[in-house]
């Protein structure tokens, strides 16, 4: 792995936390050289879900003001930036906020009128994004219901112009707003005006090798970081990839942070034709990043672990692929191009002898199941078996997990040593690095395969009438 000159700060824009820590010169987290202000999103029962985009900022300064008195702020070379992708800030003729932090968990939107001619399969292939609240072409039109913007920003731009003074984005980041034609790393015409806006209401996008300097007022505050480069944010799925190691069209990356994703990092230039099933964003300018995501994953693991008080984060006593219960992790509803809303999780099968730990094991079987449903569709876009690599505090947090994952998969994994791979991303995209995984190799329990392959289709059967229950009372409400 190659190395740069000196320590790189890396800030992690997360959806439950803001981070800022140190990573060495080979990108590895420096021991203790890190500083979390926790995040709370406030929930509605309209479907709001909203972050305070001050508190969010002065607590990731907070951060930074912590290392500082802590000493980690010396000899660092570069600055770096992970962040959540799809957030939305509207803004007034001044650049001040109109509304919070609108992240992708809020649910609120408005029905589009469009042109007959409109051809949504067409618009999934060029933006790798489909017309769903997730993205900035419904959040756009619903915004300019509810106030009167004059433009629009994103977290990361917003805490980039905060530290700089420019407000900006990349190319990574601006794919996540479903807006980006891919191919020509510029907003979308069409997507534009589905939105109802123009170019200029939007962040100009910057190169990848484009840096930016901290302003005189932070410089004052943080003295060592006077003159060090600031880099393009890099979306946090893309940059969790390239941070476990999974970086070309061999591998794919399965990460569990707050929510989960299968992805493979792949060139841009003669990329395969886009299933519709899939979405695709930017990794940087040559390289995109295919793939798709689930909304229940490491939130589900910590709700579960906190509503049935379980004293171990592991499914005791409890083997592979056994339980008799079914979980479809419908809990965080699904994300498009499915249409399944929140408040959908379903167990099948329960006993009067079931234990908390059965019902922690279903449910971490059935997302299980449910990545692996990608991985399968990005195995036939790619024309092999991939090979997989594991990473993110999720998969960190629990050994039985990462055995289920590569018994479901039924096939070897490669667990990434490191659980800041989005910071640890960021700072490979921005400086050319290529870390490697650097954990466990496992190998799939022929015993624990049979297991799964014989509850697979039950699984099928019952994820298909949940969806079905879901999607018609959501039609009916």
């Amino acid at each position: 792995m190659r190395k740069t000159d000196g320590q790189i700060l890396a800030l992690d824009l997360g959806t439950s936390s803001a981070r800022a820590l140190v990573l060495s010169d080979d990108a590895a987290p420096i021991p203790g050289a890190l500083a979390r202000h926790k995040v709370s999103p406030v929930y509605g029962a309209a479907g709001e879900a909203t972050l305070d985009l001050h508190g969010y900022v002065e607590g990731l300064l907070g951060c930074l003001d912590e290392l500082q008195q802590n000493g980690h702020l010396n000899g660092i070379s570069a600055i770096v930036l992970s962040s959540q992708w799809h957030s939305i800030v509207a803004l007034d003729n001044k650049g001040a906020a109109l509304t919070p932090v609108i992240p992708w968990v809020d649910t609120r939107s408005v029905e589009l009128t469009l042109d007959q001619t409109f051809d949504e399969h067409a618009f999934h292939a060029r933006t790798g994004a489909w017309l769903h609240r997730l993205y900035w072409t419904r959040r756009i039109p619903w915004l300019r219901s509810v106030t009167s913007p004059a433009s629009y920003a994103g977290l990361p731009d917003l805490v980039l112009e905060r530290l700089t003074g420019e407000r900006v984005t990349s190319v990574s980041i601006a794919s996540g707003t479903g807006t980006l034609n891919l191919a020509k790393g510029t907003y979308d015409d069409e997507a534009l005006a589905v939105a109802g806006v123009s170019a200029d209401q939007l962040p100009p996008i910057v190169p990848t090798g484009w840096t930016g300097a901290l302003s005189a007022e932070y410089g004052r505050r943080w003295p060592g970081l006077v003159g060090v480069p600031i880099h393009p944010p890099t979306g946090d799925g893309a940059a969790s990839n390239v941070g476990t190691g999974a970086y070309d069209a061999t591998t794919a990356a399965v990460t569990v942070g707050t929510s989960a994703a299968v992805r493979v990092v792949h060139p841009i230039d003669g990329a395969p034709e886009l299933p519709w099933e899939l979405w695709r964003y930017r990794v940087d300018d040559q390289r995109a990043v295919t793939g798709m995501a689930f909304s229940a994953a490491g939130n589900l693991h910590a709700w579960l672990t906190g509503v049935l008080q379980l004293d171990s984060p592991e499914p005791t006593g409890v083997e592979i692929g056994s339980s008799r219960v079914i979980a479809i992790p419908f809990h965080a509803g699904t994300r498009p191009p499915e249409t399944v809303p929140g408040g959908s999780g379903v167990y099948f099968g329960l006993s009067f002898d079931d234990t908390a730990a059965d019902l922690l094991a279903a449910s971490l079987q059935g997302a299980s199941l449910e990545i692996d449903r990608g991985l399968r569709m990005l195995d036939e876009l790619f024309g092999q078996p991939l090979q997989v690599v594991l990473g993110g505090g999720g998969i960190d947090a629990s050994a039985w997990w990462r055995r289920c994952l590569t018994a479901t998969f039924d096939r070897p994994t490669d667990v990434c040593s490191e659980a800041e791979v989005g910071a640890r991303g960021a700072a490979a995209v921005a400086l050319d690095l290529s870390p490697v995984p650097g954990g466990e190799h496992l190998e799939p329990v022929p015993a624990e395969v049979e297991r799964i392959t014989l509850l697979r289709p039950r699984y099928a059967t019952l994820r298909k009438l949940a969806v079905q229950a879901a999607t018609s009372s959501e039609s009916t409400s």
